[in-house]
């Protein structure tokens, strides 16, 4: 009796089975047996020949004492890396406290003696009611206009995308700044950076004011 195409339709299809290979564990074994048979070849002939003997004692005592006097001086400079680094961040800890402490006004006025410290010429206060964005400006060493905005915010509070665009819409077009930084005591929404490396605003948070005040960090014109 012929089988019926119903019964072929709903039998299942085995698929044939693949063979699996194992190539990295004879890939180690190839090595390992390799390497077996270059140190009989090489203890062969340091038995036959003295000298090639003492040479080969010779380059292997070298190529340790150097690994290991490498590895020794990476682990200085690690750890002298890593020192430097807290050094730097207690310093600009210390740095940006201060500001913490100061009220808009106060805040304003401290950025203006930085620039003026680093020196900025023309420096003016200008923040208030309908300063349109502009808190202090001043004309940078290089000789081009600088426009800050100051943002002394809680640590909390951060500086949204909303704030950028509002300086960004009066920094160039009223204020004709060449360079346009906000300067705030905390830190940014990623809206905020987006936006500000779009408009070419520069961004200087709580750290890197602290790196502007002590000399560690560039300062906005940089």
């Amino acid at each position: 009796m012929a089988p019926s195409p119903e019964g072929d339709h709903l039998a299942p299809r085995r698929r044939p089975a693949r063979r699996r290979t194992r190539s990295g564990g004879g890939g180690v074994l190839l090595g390992g047996f390799v390497g077996i048979v270059a140190l009989s070849v090489l203890f062969e002939y340091a038995i036959t020949y003295p000298v090639f003997g003492v040479l080969l004692l010779v380059g292997v005592t070298t190529t340790v004492v150097l690994i290991v006097r490498h590895r020794a001086v990476r682990r200085r400079q690690v750890a002298a890396f890593e020192a430097q680094q807290r050094d730097l961040a207690m310093r600009r800890s210390m740095e940006v406290a201060p500001y913490h402490a100061m009220n808009a006004n106060q805040f304003e006025q401290a950025l203006a003696l930085l620039c003026e410290r680093d020196g900025c010429t023309n420096v003016r206060v200008v923040g208030g009611a309908g300063d349109l964005g502009a808190d202090v400006i001043a004309t940078a060493p290089d000789g081009r206009r600088l426009v800050v905005q100051a943002k002394r915010y809680g640590p909390t509070t951060k500086v949204t995308g909303p704030d950028l665009q509002r300086f960004g819409g009066t920094c160039y077009n009223v204020h004709g700044a060449q360079v346009a930084a906000v300067v705030t005591t905390s830190v940014f929404t990623k809206q905020a950076v987006t936006y500000a490396a779009h408009m070419n605003i520069g961004l200087f948070d709580g750290d890197a004011l602290a790196g502007w005040a002590s000399r560690t960090g560039p300062a906005p014109w940089h």
